[in-house]
């Protein structure tokens, strides 16, 4: 059985990208910290972190033993916490990962202060439009922008916001080409779209009834920020998140054409691995994340496919 204390110096060295930052964050000698790895090396028999005076690298193993030893963690933390009942002062490391533009617009403002009201909670942001395992890679909180449901999981989800998608326009275009109330005056438009294969947009009024436009495609682009320069340039329509259009419509800049009716739209969802769920650090900053980012206006990307 391997020694829990080493692989919490493992995860903390790695964490940390190195031993000097480990040492200085936990008060203990870097030569102590260096020993300890070397012993759990030898336990498990293969080199896990390449290190030289002047460098540190985790090798391929290193990196899948680190996401093992860090789930290991979580568990015998959260055994501690039910034995404890310590809920007082959440503490500890919390991994959060989302897209970039969730990153910017919605995170960005509000984890600082997270941050400071828990001083014994560190975060740590990852910000990326892959697609990230969150079990495997090791985070305990991810947020995700989707226009379909999300797949059932072993993930608990909590809905943070639902955003419609409406079709945009710029004032020019609109007049040029008038102004689109009903569906049949549609298929003439010029559109924004978000793929070479895209053709149909299908769109659904506040009753329930459904109508399908073809646009003649314009331009494409499969980044929102892209698609809304073009809608201001003039080219076309587009389908976009209201969030990227709200205040731009109410200054007279943009148009919505077929105010009644919208594209679908896109929902923010929170997920949290179960066995993470239980630490007092993740319960309280997933906590606060949906209650800030289900009450104020959060710009979301298009989800895209």
């Amino acid at each position: 059985m391997l020694n829990l204390n080493d692989l919490s110096i493992f995860v903390l060295v790695v964490d940390h990208g190195g031993f000097a930052a480990a040492s200085r964050a936990i008060g203990t000698p870097k030569s102590t910290l260096s020993k300890r790895l070397a012993e759990l090396e030898k336990n498990v028999g293969t080199r896990l972190i390449q290190r030289t005076s002047r460098s540190f690298v985790v090798t391929d193993i290193g990196r899948d033993f680190y996401r093992h030893a860090a789930a290991m963690l979580v568990e015998a933390e959260a055994a501690e916490n039910v034995v404890k009942g310590r809920l007082a002062e959440p503490s500890g490391t919390v991994h959060i990962t989302a897209s970039l533009p969730t990153v910017q617009f919605g995170l960005a403002p509000l984890l600082p202060q997270l941050a400071v009201d828990y001083p014994k909670i560190r975060i740590i942001v990852h910000a990326t439009d892959r697609f990230v395992d969150v079990v495997q890679e090791g985070f305990d909180i991810a947020i995700r922008s989707h226009s379909a449901p999300l797949k059932d999981s072993d993930l608990v989800q909590r809905r943070i916001s639902f955003d419609p998608i409406w079709l945009i326009a710029s004032v020019d275009y609109v007049r040029k080409k008038g102004l689109l109330i009903r569906p049949e005056e549609a298929n003439a438009i010029d559109g924004i779209m978000v793929a070479p294969t895209q053709r149909v947009w299908s769109i659904r009024d506040e009753d329930g009834n459904i109508a399908e436009i073809t646009p003649a495609p314009r331009y494409i682009a499969n980044e929102t920020i892209a698609l809304f320069h073009a809608v201001q340039a003039g080219l076309g329509v587009a389908c976009l998140p209201s969030s990227f259009c709200k205040e731009r419509i109410a200054s007279g800049e943009l148009v919505r054409m077929l105010p009644n009716w919208t594209a679908g739209g896109v929902t923010t969802t929170l997920l949290i691995p179960h066995r993470r769920g239980q630490l007092p650090s993740v319960r309280v900053i997933s906590d606060r994340l949906l209650a800030q980012l289900s009450t104020q206006p959060l710009r979301v990307p298009l989800a895209i496919g």
